[in-house]
């Protein structure tokens, strides 16, 4: 476990480089991209689907996502892009791949439609979470408003 969690920290701070994100962001960058794994991987390990794990985990990064361009005054996307790294199913797309190449159509269907499925989970994690925070947002405002008259 703590192998595969300083493992996607590297991975999420290094795409961070590649993104030429602020060097002072780098470590929060990664540690995004780390904790969103862990709750992946706790998630999965309890017995959870994989895309639902990954919808709570993308849900996570984009919290912490906004919670880190609030402090640290950086856009969001420079921690989302690279905290969302360790969950994208490259392997999983790649094997897909190679089985429509080795005529294994029937796994390869079932590759490709998980991989499929974890990259939608993905944006709905991502995506529902900016909502919320639109949500509150506006509730804020709202009550801003009324305060004021």
């Amino acid at each position: 476990m703590i192998e595969q969690l300083i493992t996607s920290f590297i991975a999420a701070a290094g795409f961070a480089v590649i993104f030429n994100a602020p060097k002072n962001a780098l470590i929060q960058c990664g540690l995004v991209g780390m904790l969103g794994w862990l709750v992946y991987t706790i998630s999965t390990i309890n017995g959870v689907d994989a895309v639902v794990a990954t919808v709570a985990a993308s849900i996570l990064i984009a919290v912490l996502s906004q919670l880190c361009a609030k402090i640290f005054k950086t856009p969001i996307i420079i921690f989302t892009v690279s905290g969302i790294i360790p969950l994208v199913p490259g392997g999983l797309a790649y094997d897909a791949m190679r089985n429509f190449v080795e005529n294994d159509y029937n796994m390869a269907i079932q590759l490709a439609a998980k991989a499929f499925l974890i990259s939608g989970a993905i944006a709905l994690g991502l995506v529902f979470s900016e909502i919320i925070n639109q949500v509150i947002r506006k509730s804020r405002w709202k009550k801003s408003q009324v305060r004021s008259n």
